[in-house]
């Protein structure tokens, strides 16, 4: 095991990088975040979201939720709606709008039915052309108001877009709370946070599946790193490898019947792939290396993996297909690059970078190379991109506090989701619902 030092104030910590680096996570952790939203868009589409009627008595107003997610995409610059209150059925006066300098309105209303659901509906208006972009209705029951002012959120988003929204999508991550870590699946917002698994011991690298209905992760509940899939609804789980050595860096394929994971089963960390199908997974090896290549991630189709491995003598991403061959390196800026994320999309790489010893946060455009820096934090780990390919969340520190934040693609927009007192760690982004 190697000790990874990130300043005079780093504790140690438990990493992903198959080297399996050890951490000290301190203090208080809460499952609730708070939404910060800061930074302006070099192109926001200035929207008007109306209180929605019969919303007053709720503890959340919908409309609030989806205000704070269409701007947490930075795609969005909200509109004073003061005073306003309309329902889906008004047709709204677009004069007053306009002179609002909207180019779009959201309406609604949120209606208690007879046996204590919500029937909750919504409209959308282009302002600017002065039409109709439609609506959606649902009935919920009070415990899935948030949920039906994130598919809303959804659906403005992609009107007004044409992109898939996620704000009805979950995200996964670690706390620690005293000597006790959980895993967390919360709404993308933070919010509605549940806990998945309560242990004594680490657990690190949640993954989840393509289907979103399992995630896979690394607990040392055996005091040796292991890894298991787990059911999300039932919390039934799986113990899938539990070889000599390190089990570590569980990823999916897009079949959603595949692992890539890092074993040292056979002297070093290398990838190996498990069929998930079998009843007992017999490792397959990917590569034979005398290096450390660890913390895989596939591409969308499943025929590439990208990794991390030090055989040029420091930690950069490298690619190999899932069939065998040679490794060819993909990280040239920077001697040290670590905890790749490959978009959904295939445009996008992210990646995180020590220069001058702070870790920040990077992003690569994969068909012509080009690197930008997103961050100007020290402390940046474990990037996830959202499932349109538009967002990414990572783990940060901010003015000595443990952050989830998302960022948008130009890093000109994010979104502080902040725990209080305590450490949040090892976000992964899940896929959209099916």
């Amino acid at each position: 095991m190697q000790r990874f030092v990130r300043g005079d104030n780093c504790r140690p910590m438990i990493k992903a990088l198959s080297f399996l680096f050890l951490v000290c996570l301190h203090s208080l952790a809460q499952a609730q975040f708070r939404i910060e939203v800061t930074g302006v868009g070099l192109t926001q589409v200035p929207v008007a979201i109306a209180a929605f009627k019969g919303e007053d008595p709720l503890p959340q107003k919908v409309s609030s939720v989806v205000q704070a997610d269409l701007e947490r995409s930075g795609q969005f610059r909200a509109i004073d709606t003061a005073g306003f209150q309309m329902d889906e059925t008004t047709r709204p006066d677009f004069s007053i709008w306009r002179q609002k300098n909207s180019d779009a309105l959201v309406s609604g209303s949120v209606t208690r039915l007879a046996d204590g659901r919500f029937d909750v509906r919504m409209h959308v208006w282009d302002v600017v052309r002065g039409q109709d972009l439609g609506g959606q209705s649902k009935a919920v029951v009070a415990a899935d108001l948030r949920l039906a002012a994130h598919q809303i959120a959804d659906f403005v988003y992609e009107k007004l877009t044409g992109d898939k929204g996620i704000f009805s999508t979950r995200i996964a991550y670690v706390t620690k709370r005293g000597q006790n870590f959980n895993l967390w699946v919360a709404d993308a917002d933070g919010e509605n946070a549940q806990s998945a698994l309560s242990s004594s011991e680490p657990i690190i690298s949640p993954a989840w599946s393509p289907g979103g209905n399992q995630l896979a992760y690394v607990t040392f509940e055996a005091r040796k790193p292991e890894i298991y899939v787990h059911e999300v609804a039932s919390a039934k789980r799986r113990l899938v490898a539990s070889f000599k050595g390190s089990n570590s860096a569980p990823a999916w394929a897009p079949d959603g019947h595949t692992l890539a994971v890092t074993l040292s089963r056979d002297g070093g960390s290398q990838l190996y792939l498990l069929d998930l199908s079998a009843a007992r997974p017999e490792p397959r090896r990917l590569a034979q290396s005398a290096s450390i290549d660890t913390e895989p991630t596939f591409t969308a189709d499943g025929q590439t993996i990208y990794f991390v491995s030090d055989r040029g003598g420091s930690p950069q991403i490298y690619k190999v297909s899932t069939a065998g061959g040679s490794p060819e390196r993909v990280t040239f800026t920077g001697n040290y690059n670590i905890s790749p994320s490959l978009s959904p999309d295939g445009r996008w790489l992210a990646y995180i970078s020590r220069v001058s010893g702070a870790f920040k946060l990077y992003i690569m455009e994969l068909s012509s190379g080009t690197v930008s820096a997103l961050t100007d934090t020290q402390a940046d780990e474990k990037p996830s991109f959202s499932p349109n390919s538009k967002m990414l969340i990572y783990a940060t520190q901010q003015q000595g506090k443990e952050a989830l934040m998302t960022t948008t693609l130009d890093g000109k927009i994010k979104a502080r989701l902040a725990g209080q007192n305590g450490d949040i760690r090892e976000p992964n982004w899940g896929p959209f619902q099916k």
